[in-house]
């Protein structure tokens, strides 16, 4: 209740406003960790603006990979990235299962629809790196689509930094025991049952297949031009923080100078009257 409680005072959060936590909690060691999270996390959000600015004004392409356990928290970290910048600039590239007709066509063809143009930055909330886990471990690909994947996937790699593209991907690890713990969470609150699909209860089940099939996976992929970086995820808000910092850690930014807002006077023509609106167009107030 606690973290949900966090998630929602994030969208209100400013800087101004972390003096009055205090109330919140009973202690003054909790009040300040609360605290010392939310600071930091509006810190390396500004910082995140700038990143932004920097990528729109010298178009340049970014592209983040977020992959992990179910419930590893791959989608909070995404949101607090994503919370205080322009959607027209960084977005999120969550696809669904493949159609059809994505299974006819090259593997890697659905994803690159969603690369970024000079300008932008995509995150991927899960990516093509599902071949190496979730369709192996539950049989939606044959072993000669698989070992086809390694061969390939460095050479994708590759192509996309050559042509300019910043590639970062992360892991995000949980324990065993702390997935449990997410998993029953999830059941048990109705806002969050939507998040725990029917692979996510049967992957539950086959914890060690998908343990040897990372270890795989990172074995062949975790490269000199595009390694893996591996984000500690049992704390979550420790977790995003980390990953946050990391991630502009590996990007050469600079802060973009704008030219000072100036807002021009308001014009009144005073030939113009505005108009009634039918009372029946307004949405009822019922609270």
């Amino acid at each position: 209740m606690a973290d949900n409680l966090d998630e929602e005072l994030e969208l209100e959060l400013d800087d101004a406003r972390l003096d009055d936590l205090d109330h919140e909690t009973k202690s003054g060691e909790a009040a300040l960790d609360r605290k010392l999270y939310f600071r930091e996390l509006l810190r390396l959000q500004g910082e995140l603006v700038k990143l932004q600015d920097w990528v729109h004004h010298e178009k340049k392409k970014i592209v983040i990979l977020f992959e992990g356990r179910d419930s590893a928290g791959k989608g909070g970290v995404i949101k607090r990235i994503t919370q205080r910048l322009n959607p027209r600039v960084c977005r999120i590239a969550a696809l669904p299962a493949p159609s059809e007709r994505e299974r006819t066509q090259w593997y890697f063809q659905r994803y690159v629809a969603h690369l970024p143009a000079g300008g932008e930055i995509v995150l991927f909330d899960r990516s093509w790196y599902n071949r190496a886990g979730v369709e192996k471990v539950m049989g939606f690909c044959t072993e000669e689509q698989y070992q086809e994947f390694f061969k390939s996937v460095p050479e994708f790699e590759r192509m996309l930094i050559r042509s300019g593209t910043i590639l970062l991907k992360y892991w995000f690890s949980i324990t065993d025991e702390e997935q449990q713990f997410r998993f029953t969470m999830r059941i048990r609150d109705p806002l969050k049952q939507w998040k725990l699909s029917p692979m996510d209860v049967e992957a539950r089940s086959r914890w060690e297949l998908y343990t040897k099939a990372k270890e795989t996976m990172l074995e062949h992929t975790h490269l000199p031009d595009s390694p893996w970086w591996i984000v500690d995820a049992v704390d979550k808000k420790r977790a995003r923080l980390n990953c946050i910092a990391h991630l502009l850690s590996q990007v050469p930014y600079k802060q973009v100078a704008h030219e000072p807002v100036v807002l021009p006077s308001r014009v009144r023509n005073p030939d113009y009257h505005r108009g009634p609106i039918p009372p029946e167009m307004y949405v009822p107030e019922r609270f």
